[in-house]
């Protein structure tokens, strides 16, 4: 099923020119969406605001940020990239300095700056997948690139809420002005390079529906919606874990070695030439995706969570990585950063519902109920992907055009 290529493929890979700089600059770019509930989250409980208004408003900024990525995806792909990007990442911070400054009272003045905070965050993600075609040698080095970056994102998962938690000993304005000021940093390391300022999208047909007219993409958005609602799901579920437990760290243990799954699975898939094409190999990653969350059920005991928790997230990385590669096969001509976007903006959105479902579950079945909706959503992105198949066939002049 594999082939020739190795650990060595990421070191040609890096040492293109200006790859290190633009993976390095689009992750500290995007450390905001590590950082970004939780600090709000902080913030309003430090200013004596309760957890369903802080639970809210970092709804408000998540659902907000999955709104606004394929707008600005759409507008980069039709302005450039730093005329969007720069701009985007400064408002971005705004919204955070607001919120900083007012707290949770007055409630319209708050709900606005999560608002702004969350629709300005710039698309660094589908900004840097859209370059990558330009700044590598061929499909094996993009390949790679999605893989590895796929990986490397659950760093910031990892990565964000600590420096949240570090900046808030201070006080909690500091974690958030640190937030947007993150953003614009690492926004500038990519706006401001060669690749950036010369990318430009293909000429796109005149319509609305943009890269949704691709029946292809549009299952694969859908399924991966279904892939966010089961990490939406354990998001939410390992805390109600860590409360039956009576462990403080469980959840932040359990979090970090679903990542590490991640990462782990991440390198080795970008490490590997896989034989085939990637709509069919798809179906099987989304397999071993559900396999992988369904035990999660169970709810052992911690040494044994731990493992499982390592598990199912062995897969998340080459589902996305794979994922890309047909994303940059299916988008229509014009309509790549737009479509990459998207895909941001399903899991996002797939994400916050499972946050809403975990907690459903958890009332009516305790831990175990709340970890079903994640083995569910695994299990709905599997069946999705299967039923729209046929679609996610590329069509040969795009294939061959991609192998050109």
């Amino acid at each position: 099923m594999f082939g020739g290529r190795s650990m060595r493929g990421y070191v040609v890979f890096l040492r293109r020119p200006y790859a290190g700089r633009l993976l390095g600059g689009t992750l500290l770019g995007r450390l905001p969406n590590g950082m970004g509930m939780l600090a709000v989250v902080l913030h309003i409980r430090a200013d004596d605001g309760g957890y369903p208004l802080a639970g809210t408003l970092a709804a408000i900024f998540g659902l907000a940020t999955a709104a606004g990525q394929p707008v600005l995806g759409r507008t980069m792909d039709r302005l450039g990239q730093p005329r969007v990007l720069l701009p985007a990442a400064c408002t971005a911070a705004a919204g955070f300095a607001l919120l900083a400054a007012v707290g949770a009272d007055p409630l319209p003045v708050s709900v606005a700056a999560v608002f702004v905070a969350g629709f300005a965050t710039p698309p660094l993600e589908a900004g840097l997948r859209a370059l990558w075609p330009d700044v590598l040698d061929g499909p094996e080095q993009v390949d790679a690139a999605y893989a590895l970056d796929a990986a490397a994102q659950e760093i910031l998962f990892t990565v964000g809420p600590l420096l949240v938690v570090a900046a808030a000993v201070a006080n909690t304005e500091t974690a958030l002005l640190l937030t947007g000021a993150l953003g614009i940093a690492g926004t500038l390391v990519v706006a401001l390079s060669g690749p950036s300022r010369r990318w430009r999208g293909a000429p796109r047909a005149a319509d609305w529906a943009g890269p949704l007219r691709s029946s292809g993409l549009r299952v694969l958005l859908l399924s991966l919606a279904f892939a966010g609602i089961a990490l939406g799901v354990y998001a939410v579920a390992v805390v109600a874990y860590a409360e039956e437990q009576g462990s403080d760290l469980a959840s932040g243990l359990l979090l970090a070695c679903m990542a590490g799954g991640a990462l782990a699975g991440g390198i080795v898939y970008g490490a590997r030439s896989w034989a085939g094409e990637a709509h069919h190999r798809l179906p099987w990653l989304l397999a071993a995706l559900a396999a992988g969350y369904v035990p999660l059920v169970l709810a052992p005991g911690l040494p044994a969570m731990s493992v499982l928790a390592f598990v199912s997230g062995v897969s998340l990385a080459p589902v996305l990585a794979c994922s890309f590669t047909l994303v940059d096969r299916l988008a229509p001509a014009g309509t790549v950063t737009e479509a990459f976007a998207w895909v941001v903006a399903a899991i996002g959105a797939g994400g916050s519902l499972g946050s809403f479902v975990s907690g459903f579950g958890q009332d009516v079945a305790g831990v175990p109920g709340a970890f079903a909706g994640a083995g569910a959503g695994g299990v709905l992105a599997l069946l999705l992907c299967l039923l729209g198949a046929r679609t996610l066939r590329p069509a040969p002049a795009v294939t061959a055009e991609y192998a050109a």
